[in-house]
């Protein structure tokens, strides 16, 4: 957790507990664009207007790489597309997670719309031959173990349509141009899913069918005080109870649909004590955490009021954690 910290907080202010991230990878999406040449100084100039972070692909690192003045966030985006090529949709990955810790990325980013040669594997030209690069189900096929597919309702059916012959009967997977693949006996794949959410889609029966689904039960107030205590062992015994409480609260506002689930966010609240610990007033934590997320001027009064019932706005990190 400690080397996840140091991370963050190049990519985030730790003053003020904001980011201001500038994506500069449209040189692969439009081809060369002005103001795009000199790209130290252009990573310059935008972290001199208040970027904390810029988000690149790995050919620009070393010409970004800033050597002097204040430290800047780098996120590595690891996919990509071209509006020069003849499918602008098709994004694939042009970087590993391996190659961004070696590049010193404090953190990556991708589409979620990447296709189904991004899962199986793609042909690419390596030492002047065309070589197979496998992806990260073949690899999974091959050695054993889990693979997980997170946020599965996120993807492209099409990406999705490839894992049926290795979720039934079959276990094996059809590369275009080569043999098929058994999946090794310990092969295993999890798939995680939150129904529901903005952005998400439905899942088709064909690849609902495929899994043996486990829904996963709401929280107790007891195992959110547990959490609580486990990811801030220093955070005062009367605030762990009102901070689940609070979660508890959000929940039954939901459940009555007086507010949205979007301000249901476990992971946000979390983030907001995070921001807490590290100076930020409570209700401004909690704004970021929890409250902004739903955009509804009026939702957002009725969020408050149910944060301000348990946790003063102006609650310090002193009087937080012991």
């Amino acid at each position: 957790m400690f080397g996840k910290n140091i991370r963050i907080e190049r990519i985030i202010d730790r003053q003020s507990g904001n980011a201001v991230i500038v994506p500069m990878d449209h040189g692969i999406s439009a081809g060369p664009i002005p103001g795009l040449i000199d790209m130290k100084k252009t990573v310059n100039d935008v972290v001199e207007g208040g970027a904390t972070a810029v988000l690149i692909h790995k050919g620009i690192v070393p010409q970004g790489h800033r050597t002097s003045g204040h430290d800047v966030g780098l996120i590595l985006h690891l996919s990509a597309s071209t509006d020069i090529g003849v499918n602008s949709n098709s994004k694939v990955l042009v970087a590993t997670v391996e190659e961004a810790l070696k590049l010193g990325a404090d953190a990556v980013s991708m589409h979620i719309n990447v296709d189904a040669a991004s899962l199986i594997g793609m042909d690419t030209f390596e030492g002047g031959q065309v070589k197979f690069r496998p992806g990260p189900v073949y690899r999974c096929a091959q050695s054993g173990g889990f693979g997980v597919l997170d946020e599965i309702n996120m993807a492209k059916n099409e990406a999705l349509a490839v894992l049926h012959a290795v979720l039934d009967f079959r276990r094996a997977i059809d590369v275009p141009g080569y043999e098929r693949i058994p999946l090794a006996e310990e092969t295993r794949f999890i798939a995680t899913m939150n129904y529901g959410y903005a952005g998400t889609r439905e899942l088709n029966e064909a690849l609902t069918s495929r899994f043996v689904v486990i829904q996963m039960p709401t929280i107790t107030e007891e195992n959110l005080e547990k959490l609580l205590r486990t990811q801030f062992p220093d955070l005062n015994s009367k605030y762990v109870r009102q901070f689940a409480l609070l979660f508890l609260d959000l929940q039954k506002k939901c459940d009555s649909a007086e507010i949205s689930t979007k301000a249901l966010d476990l992971r946000g609240m979390l983030d907001a004590l995070r921001l807490m610990r590290r100076g930020v007033a409570a209700g401004a934590a909690l704004d970021m955490g929890i409250t902004n997320k739903a955009f509804d001027s009026y939702e957002q009064g009725l969020i408050r009021d149910a944060i301000a019932a348990r946790i003063p706005a102006q609650l310090t990190a002193a009087k937080l954690f012991d």
